[in-house]
């Protein structure tokens, strides 16, 4: 009988040898689990841990950019964005991407649409973890989200994500003004990454000495990650990210089955 491989399954090296592949048609390229959008017209540095530098990941990602979209746009919710945004996810799904996130949490907004528009799993925020993250808590701990502008964090977003049910939960620790973490949000091409680390570090320090009741940090900016570690060290929390979101992707689209020794 001919085994048949689709979008699933990994190879191994024997059975390189031994069955038939069909690929999808229109396919050109493959191996990549999880895509990533991004906002095409950006200026400020990309640290290894950002979403959006290849070094972060030990598994291959496929990066492709929203035509036209710049930060103002994307913050403003402007209803253009929608159809470059699903075309350019639909590229990724012809490209056999087997998940779809963002290099950006306020992509987040189109969350709820484009998981309806789409025939694979969409996690456009890293706040799509947070309903989960809710349920390792007690019942009376909070989450402090740490965001680079906490004025596009509106009632529409939370609900886009499934969060709005549980928004008292949240503390919002707010970077937009931040001295240096700000030229992530002005385009200023440059900025001092030990005071931006200070930065993140402080304001969930702060945020964790106000409100001994939190239990967790959501990183909800996919330029924070390079800090989470940081974070972590300084609080003593559990810390999610759009790292842990985009492991987690990968590692649900792109199982490998188990050897060794038993």
């Amino acid at each position: 009988m001919v085994k048949r491989v689709t979008e699933y399954g990994y190879i191994s090296p024997v059975e390189q040898e031994s069955q038939w592949i069909h690929m999808t048609k229109g396919q050109n390229i493959a191996g990549y689990a999880v895509g990533i959008l991004y906002i095409e017209d950006v200026f400020y540095p990309l640290m290894p841990g950002n979403v959006v530098n290849a070094y972060t990941y030990d598994f291959p990602v496929r990066m492709l950019p929203v035509v036209g979209l710049d930060i103002p746009k994307l913050m403003d919710g402007d209803e253009s964005n929608y159809d470059k945004i699903v075309a350019a996810a639909r590229q990724l799904e012809k490209e056999g991407c087997r998940a779809i996130s963002a290099a950006c949490g306020f992509f987040g907004r189109y969350q709820k649409r484009l998981a309806a528009d789409t025939d694979v799993p969409v996690a456009f925020s890293s706040m799509t973890q947070i309903p989960w993250v809710k349920t390792l808590l007690k019942p009376n701990q909070k989450i402090a989200v740490l965001t680079a502008n906490a004025a596009s964090l509106d009632d529409e977003i939370f609900d886009a994500l499934g969060i709005l049910p549980i928004k008292d939960d949240i503390i919002i620790g707010n970077l937009r003004h931040a001295e240096q973490f700000s030229a992530i949000m002005e385009d200023r091409g440059a900025f001092d990454n030990a005071i931006v680390r200070q930065e993140v570090v402080g304001t969930a320090r702060k945020i964790v000495d106000e409100n001994p009741d939190v239990g967790a940090v959501v990183l909800e900016c996919s330029d924070m990650p390079p800090y989470a570690a940081a974070v972590q060290a300084e609080v003593g929390l559990p810390v999610w990210d759009f790292i842990t979101l985009i492991k987690w992707l990968n590692s649900a689209t792109a199982q490998r089955p188990y050897s060794g020794i038993i």
